[in-house]
């Protein structure tokens, strides 16, 4: 399990899937990454340990739309991941997630699988 999770994180680093500007790239606007990014820094979007976005409070239609979009994205990206690695893509986007969390500034927040929002 171990020898595949680290070939999922390094497929996924070589994919440039853990970086937040190329991941959402797979599907995302502009405008979509600029929402994002203006709401995770404002306490309004985190990450999740699934490796998809998350309101954690608040947000617009136009938010929640740009949510979508980014974290159809990244759907895409586990996908593929999983394919080339042969785990599923739910393990892709936690392995994901760990590298995802690893760069969040401090004061951005967190969802563990099995909690609840937490300030980084």
């Amino acid at each position: 399990m171990i020898r595949k999770t680290m070939t999922v994180l390094a497929l996924a680093a070589s994919l440039g899937a853990v970086s937040f500007g190329a991941l959402p790239a797979l599907a995302q606007s502009p405008a979509a990454k600029a929402a994002v990014d203006a709401a995770k820094a404002s306490g309004t979007v985190g990450e999740q340990a699934d490796g998809y976005l998350g309101v954690v409070s608040g947000g617009d239609a136009a938010l929640r739309a740009a949510v979508a979009e980014i974290n159809t994205g990244r759907a895409a990206a586990y996908k593929d991941i999983a394919a080339k690695t042969g785990v599923t893509p739910e393990a892709a986007g936690q392995a994901t997630a760990k590298q995802l969390y690893a760069r969040l500034a401090p004061g951005q927040y967190w969802k563990p699988l099995d909690g609840g929002w937490t300030k980084k």
